[in-house]
């Protein structure tokens, strides 16, 4: 089994931290991260795209479970999920873009295809 990043965090920072980023990235399209935080915030993105793609009410309860904001949730099985429908995976893209300048750590930009 793939081992989980840990981010420095404790696992209740951890968790909520990537659900505000999925939830960014399905809202806006694309946000600027780190990149260890880009790829974990892909792995949840795509499995969301996922169960978006079934569109079945199990799978919207699911996405809910995870996504707290309706609107967010609206959007990834209205308008989001429907645009994949016939891709089998790969619905996101995590770019380099180089060290921050604060304190070096190596900078994305994740973005829905």
């Amino acid at each position: 089994m793939a081992q989980l990043r840990k981010l420095s965090r404790p696992t209740d920072h951890r968790k909520a931290m990537l659900r505000n980023q999925v939830t960014k990235l399905f809202k806006y399209g694309r946000i600027e991260t780190t990149h260890a935080r880009a790829k974990e915030t892909q792995r949840m993105a795509e499995k969301m795209i996922t169960l978006g793609k079934r569109g079945d009410l199990h799978a919207r309860r699911q996405v809910l479970a995870y996504i707290y904001d309706e609107d967010v949730v609206t959007k990834l099985f209205d308008e989001i999920a429907p645009k994949y429908s016939e891709r089998k995976g790969g619905y996101t893209r995590v770019l380099k873009m180089g060290p921050r300048r604060g304190d070096g750590a190596e900078m994305a930009i994740i973005e829905l295809l």
